[in-house]
């Protein structure tokens, strides 16, 4: 931040925190809304009588609107205004999940979900925007790391919550529950500070002098375009959200079939596999940065190169040799293992383009990331499911860790020439 003469002013570290805990705490309600449902598939299964494909689409839906939305929701947070783009979303998405409460069929309630994934659509770019410049680069995955852990704290809370107030106070519940304390605290969004819009401009020389000026829209797309390293970042991105959104969506389902739980216990054993990403995501960002501050300036990208991999080779033990116990025990790691590439990734999408364009460029791994990954994920476990058994479903899931550790090391060559050739710009209160 600037003061009017030009000289540096450092941004206030309880202003940085606080809008740093509003946005991790608003993160854990945004994936506890979008899922809650997945305990509830027995109570859809058992009173519409829907299909694990048409379960799998009630979770996919969301994806699906953010895909469609993800674009126009970042061009706003990124061109008028982060906070209050954030406390819109908030609002609408929590008041969708609430309507998801009152719907009577399969059609009202994929409605409503596609409706959660409009709000849902500019957050996680609007989030990682306000944190990128609130936080300096030196730090910038670690503290993504820990936004990222709200992730799986919500989604676990999410599925056990789900699972439990459906249980005992009918799954209708189970939605008010969630949509409440989102609403509130997207309505304190509207009174916090944010940062002066950055100007979409680029130092060029003219004339032997370097100079500032406008970027045409061949340059700004050219930001995207031509980024190897953010094209394979991005792709690798959406093999490992395929897979950790798969699990997240299929869990509690398999301990309810495989193991005969009930859904109040299937529920939260399921979510606390996920729940380990608490560590896992903070423990990869602070890895990947003190990596990268030593000996490997593409630590940001070899890194959830080696995550990936480990991750395959986890859940393929998990689903393939171990049973019981032994497969609890895996799956934990795998838990742990699973997002640990989350903050390398998400700080790449930060670090290769220009500061105006951030918000944007975490929109095209979102766009990316939903629609090769998260979307695809619990329809295609579904539809295997259907045909083949829940067990061989997700006995797949290793191969696309494993093409996601490929693409990250293939990233790797072209990280440094592509964060070199990024505008830097300072950001302003």
């Amino acid at each position: 931040m600037t003061e009017p003469d030009g000289k540096q002013k450092p941004i206030s570290n309880r202003y940085a925190i606080y809008i740093f805990s509003l946005l991790f705490v608003l993160y854990m309600f945004d994936y506890m809304d979008r899922l809650v449902i997945v305990s509830l598939f027995p109570y859809f299964k058992q009173e519409w009588g829907l299909t694990d494909t048409e379960c799998g689409l009630l979770v996919s839906a969301v994806y699906w609107s953010i895909l469609a939305f993800a674009f126009p929701a970042s061009i706003l947070v990124d061109r008028w205004s982060r906070s209050k783009s954030i406390g819109i979303m908030a609002v609408l998405w929590s008041l969708a999940t609430l309507s998801c409460a009152f719907t009577r069929s399969f059609r009202q309630i994929f409605t409503a979900r596609l409706a959660i994934g409009i709000g849902e659509a500019g957050y996680a770019p609007g989030g990682t925007a306000m944190i990128s410049a609130l936080f300096g680069p030196e730090k910038r995955a670690v503290l993504l790391g820990i936004w990222n852990a709200s992730i799986p704290l919500g989604s676990a809370l999410g599925i056990a919550v789900g699972g439990l107030v459906a249980q005992y106070f009918g799954w209708r519940h189970a939605f008010g529950l969630v949509a409440l304390p989102g609403l509130i605290i997207g309505i304190l969004f509207f009174f916090a500070r944010d940062y002066r819009t950055v100007e979409l401009v680029h130092s060029v020389e003219e004339h032997g002098r370097r100079i500032r000026k406008k970027m045409s829209f061949s340059e700004l797309a050219g930001q995207f375009i031509y980024n190897k390293s953010l094209i394979f970042n991005n792709l690798a991105f959406a093999a490992n959200v395929f897979v950790t959104t798969a699990l997240l969506s299929w869990l509690p389902t398999y301990f309810n079939r495989i193991e005969g739980l009930a859904m109040g216990k299937a529920g939260p054993k399921g979510g606390v596999v996920m729940m380990m990403a608490i560590v896992g995501a903070p423990l990869g960002g602070y890895l990947a940065d003190k990596w990268r501050s030593g000996s490997k300036p593409t630590a940001r990208m070899i890194f959830p190169a080696i995550s990936s991999t480990v991750t395959a080779v986890l859940l393929f033990l998990a689903f393939t040799v171990f049973r019981e116990t032994g497969q609890y025990i895996i799956l934990l790691a795998s838990g742990l293992a699973a997002v640990a590439f989350v903050p390398a990734a998400v700080a790449v999408t930060q670090d290769v383009v220009h500061p105006g364009l951030r918000a944007t460029s975490l929109a095209v791994n979102v766009v990316v990331q939903h629609l090769l990954g998260s979307s695809l994920g619990p329809i295609f476990v579904g539809a295997i499911s259907d045909r083949f058994g829940l067990q061989t479903a997700l006995a797949t899931l290793p191969v696309f860790c494993l093409l996601a550790g490929v693409l990250f090391f293939a990233g790797s060559f072209s990280y440094l020439r592509d964060a070199a050739n990024a505008e830097q710009a300072t950001v302003e209160l």
